[in-house]
């Protein structure tokens, strides 16, 4: 078999619908239960976090690759990145910076 010959991507198709299965369970979670608002936070957070590892896995290719010490790298200063804007926004706006 010839190494360019392009195939039927099942592990997108499946790493998709596992994305939209997480999806509409955070949905459902949002509407459709009487939990705590704190609990619902942290469920759709939790889902989050895992959808967010299935897509680095599934659709980015983590896994593949010869250098995986820069791969790590670059996920975590994303993940830095990441923490730091969402960390600076809720700072700011709610220490009353914003406010004139």
């Amino acid at each position: 078999m010839e190494k360019n010959v392009k195939r039927f991507p099942i592990s997108h198709v499946f790493g998709f619908a596992l994305s939209l299965a997480l999806t509409f369970v955070a949905a459902w979670v949002a509407i459709k239960t009487n939990l705590s608002f704190t609990i619902v936070m942290w469920i759709i957070g939790t889902l989050a976090v895992i959808q967010a590892g299935l897509q680095l896995f599934m659709f980015m290719h983590v896994n593949e690759g010869e250098d995986n010490k820069t791969q790590i790298i670059n996920i975590a200063y994303g993940v830095f990145c990441a923490i730091v804007i969402v960390l600076g926004s809720i700072w700011v706006l709610s220490s009353g910076h914003a406010a004139h």
